[in-house]
C-alpha cells in the first residue's frame, strides 16, 4: 500500500511539474542583441543560397513548344473535337525547334499538360495497386471503377488513370539524321522494381468501345512499360510534365530540330493544352526559379528586420528586465 501511495505522489508532482510548467528544459531569453544577430544570420546565409540556386536555375537550356493548335488542320480548328476523335484523320504533324544556346547532352525530353487535373479524387482513385503488382491473382478491382471490366472479363491494368495514358510519338531529325531517344530508365526504379509486376502483362485493355488513350504491348510486362509507370504517378498539379525520353547528342547553336509527331492525344474537348520541352540538367535538377527567388525573398526580408531591430534598439535602449516598465508600475496606472 505504501508504495502504490508513493507512486501517486510522484506522478501527482510530475502533473503538477507540467502544469505549472517547471520541468526542466532549456528556455532562451530571446534579449534584443539575440533576435537581431539571428535575423543576420538568416539573411547571410538565405541570400547567397537564393542567388547560387538562381544561378543554377539560369544554366538550363529549355526550349517549349506549343503543338495541339498547329498540327490540327485550318478547316477542323473551328471543331477540334471531332478531328482528334475522327480515326480516319491522319495526325501526322511536323514542328520546328530552333536551339539558340548551346545544349549539352542528356537533353531531357518532356511533355507538358496544361489545364489536366490528374489530382481529381474520382480519376486518383481509379486504380488498383494490388492489381499492378499481381495481375489477375487480385480479383477486388471494385475501386478501378468505371473502368473496371469489359465484356465480363477484368480489365489489366484497370482504372481511369491507366485507360487515359498519354499516347502522342515524337521523332526528332537533325539536318537530315535521325536524334535517337532512349526512353529506358525513364520512370523510377523503385516503381519499376516494387509497384509494377514482373509477370503481369496487359489484358483486354482498350478493347470497349470508348478508347481513352495509348494502348499497351500485351508481350511486354507492366514492370517494363515504363511510359505507363511515368504516366501512373499522378500529379498534384494541372500543369505538369513528364519525362518522356533523352537525346545522348549534343546540340549546337543554331541548330534546327524537325520534330515529327502523332498528335493523338484528346486535350481538346476540356481546353487543356499540349506543349514538347526539350531541357538540359544541372546539379540543382530542371529549370525552375521558385526556390532562388524563395530564398532571396526570406533573405532579404531577415536582413531589414534585423536593420529595423538595430535601430530601435539603439534609438530606444533600456536595460534588460528594467521593472519601471511593468504596467503596474508606470505612473498612468497609478492610482
Amino acid at each position: 500500500m505504501d508504495t502504490d501511495r508513493e507512486r501517486h505522489r510522484a506522478r501527482e508532482t510530475a502533473f503538477y511539474l507540467f502544469t505549472q510548467q517547471s520541468l526542466p528544459a532549456c528556455k532562451p531569453v530571446l534579449t534584443p542583441g539575440w533576435v537581431i544577430a539571428i535575423f543576420l544570420f538568416m539573411g547571410v546565409i538565405f541570400i547567397p543560397v537564393g542567388l547560387i540556386t538562381l544561378r543554377a536555375s539560369h544554366c538550363v537550356v529549355e526550349i517549349v513548344d506549343r503543338y495541339d493548335i498547329d498540327c490540327v488542320p485550318e478547316p477542323s480548328r473551328m471543331d477540334k473535337v471531332s478531328y482528334i476523335q475522327d480515326d480516319s484523320i491522319p495526325k501526322n504533324c511536323s514542328h520546328f525547334m530552333k536551339v539558340h544556346k548551346y545544349m549539352k547532352a542528356p537533353i531531357y525530353i518532356y511533355y507538358q499538360l496544361d489545364n489536366y487535373y490528374q489530382n481529381h479524387r474520382r480519376y486518383v482513385k481509379s486504380r488498383s495497386d494490388k492489381q499492378l503488382l499481381d495481375g489477375q491473382k487480385y480479383h477486388d478491382t471494385s475501386s478501378c471503377q468505371p473502368v473496371e471490366s469489359n465484356n465480363n472479363r477484368p480489365i489489366v491494368p484497370c482504372g481511369l488513370i491507366a485507360w487515359s495514358l498519354f499516347n502522342d510519338t515524337f521523332e526528332f531529325i537533325r539536318e537530315g539524321a535521325e536524334l535517337k531517344v532512349n526512353r529506358k530508365n525513364i520512370a523510377w526504379k523503385s516503381d519499376r522494381g516494387h509497384k509494377f509486376g514482373k509477370n503481369v502483362y496487359p489484358f483486354n485493355f482498350q478493347n470497349g468501345t470508348l478508347i481513352g488513350g495509348g494502348k499497351l504491348n500485351p508481350e511486354i510486362p507492366l514492370s517494363d512499360q515504363e511510359d505507363l509507370i511515368v504516366w501512373m504517378r499522378t500529379s498534384a498539379l494541372p500543369s505538369f510534365r513528364k519525362l518522356y525520353g533523352r537525346i545522348e547528342e549534343d546540340l549546337d547553336v543554331d541548330d534546327v530540330v524537325v520534330v515529327n509527331l502523332m498528335n493523338n492525344y484528346n486535350t481538346y474537348s476540356f481546353g487543356g493544352k499540349k506543349k514538347l520541352v526539350l531541357s538540359t540538367s544541372s546539379w540543382l535538377g530542371g529549370k525552375n526559379d521558385f526556390l532562388g527567388h524563395a530564398c532571396v525573398f526570406v533573405g532579404c526580408s531577415s536582413l531589414t528586420l534585423a536593420i529595423i531591430f538595430m535601430l530601435l534598439h539603439v534609438k530606444y535602449r533600456r536595460p534588460y528586465g528594467d521593472m519601471s516598465y511593468l504596467p503596474w508600475n508606470r505612473k498612468s496606472f497609478s492610482g
